[in-house]
């Protein structure tokens, strides 16, 4: 019974919120939604784009890769802790270095949304704009990463190692494949690590239009809300 109660709320809303958003004329609704996706993505680039936007933000700071991390505690008691450290710090530091490009592509897959897509977007979850952008901008992100990325470990004597030990590790089966390459793993958890931010952001604005300082913004998700 309760599971059917929840079940007409739900269908009841969605219809609420459509005839809602079918009053919006449909260049309101693409307008609105691609503000909403340029502000809450370029806030998210300009978090994570900087000095600690990973390595002092606990929720997408990039650990070290697991085949390593039972030994960080080893390292540590040998002396040579270091290492493991400045490994990490030079992991997030590739990624705050390489987050900034995707500020171009976001904008470049918003001019490219359909209103179809648009109002798709506005009507489908929390975070379904940022899964748009998962899936118009991943292939291109992760191209214009992984030369940052790639430069900034080459600094690192022990990131070549670790390349040489786990490519032996995937052999055994003790390392997973996807980790066995450093420059791989960093660019994978830089775009973990956007998506995430992004679509943290997403929901701000979702919950809370008004905040966002958009008329447009507020027109079309306020309506949204009704």
């Amino acid at each position: 019974m309760l599971m059917r109660t929840i079940a007409v709320l739900l269908l009841s809303w969605t219809l609420h919120a459509q005839a809602n958003l079918d009053a919006l004329t449909n260049q309101d609704a693409s307008s609105g939604l691609k503000a909403a996706l340029e502000k809450g993505a370029g806030a998210a680039v300009d978090l994570l784009g900087k000095t600690d936007g990973f390595f002092g933000n606990g929720a997408v700071k990039i650990p070290l890769p697991d085949s390593l991390k039972k030994y960080e505690k080893l390292m540590h008691s040998v002396g040579m802790g270091k290492y493991a450290d400045e490994l990490v710090l030079t992991m997030n530091r590739a990624a705050e270095a390489a987050v900034p490009e995707a500020k171009k592509l976001f904008t470049d897959s918003i001019k490219k949304m359909s209103v179809q897509d648009a109002k798709g977007v506005l009507t489908g979850g929390p975070t379904s704009g940022t899964d748009y952008f998962k899936r118009s901008t991943t292939d291109q992100l992760r191209e214009r990463f992984m030369p940052i990325v790639k430069k900034a470990t080459a600094k690192v004597k022990l990131a070549e190692k670790y390349n040489q030990y786990a490519q032996k590790g995937v052999q055994f089966g003790l390392v997973k494949k996807e980790q066995a390459n450093l420059d791989d793993y960093v660019t994978q958890k830089a775009l973990d690590g956007l998506f995430y931010m992004v679509a943290e952001e997403e929901k701000k604005i979702r919950q809370d239009p008004v905040k966002a300082g958009s008329d447009i913004i507020k027109k079309v998700f306020g309506a949204l809300q009704k």
